[in-house]
């Protein structure tokens, strides 16, 4: 992912938030806090053939703390004309390659139950359930506004590191 993709990619991520079933976010960042948040080497977009970005992925640390240093919180959007197509599979095999290249052992998520493809696409890649978290905050936006939601957390443990 270049900072010239971000205006695809945000669009892209709007359109997620917009759903109300991909995060608890209620807009897309500007490019210097996606920026300052997201590790530089695990940002992957997929684009068409004609170059338009499709899909992305990317990981946040999940904390500063040194013995945390291989545990990442990831994301991964795909433009709702391009679902259904293995994008969705293709962004996380790249994300798994490059944070298992780097050290990396755990790449997490936090999922609506309710967000069945992201589940499923998630599972058919190695990722697992741990456990879900009941009521965990409550939207700031769109149709559900004011509710409370449950995540289910879900986990890749890299089996060579």
């Amino acid at each position: 992912m270049e900072p010239a993709d971000w205006q695809q990619v945000q669009g892209i991520y709007q359109e997620g938030i917009d759903t109300g079933n991909a995060t608890f976010e209620a807009s897309a960042p500007d490019w210097e806090h996606f920026d300052r948040s997201r590790l530089p080497g695990h940002r992957h977009v997929a684009a068409s053939a004609d170059g338009t970005v499709v899909g992305w992925a990317a990981v946040s640390p999940v904390s500063a703390r040194p013995v945390y240093a291989g545990v990442v919180e990831h994301s991964v959007y795909v433009a709702s004309s391009a679902r259904g197509l293995g994008i969705g599979e293709a962004l996380l095999q790249a994300l798994i390659e490059s944070t298992e290249n780097e050290g990396i052992w755990t790449i997490q998520a936090s999922v609506f139950p309710e967000n069945e493809a992201s589940l499923k696409l998630h599972l058919s890649t190695g990722f697992t359930i741990v456990g879900r978290r009941q009521r965990i905050a409550r939207m700031t936006h769109g149709p559900l506004k004011g509710q409370w939601r449950d995540t289910l957390l879900i986990e890749r443990r890299s089996p060579g590191i």
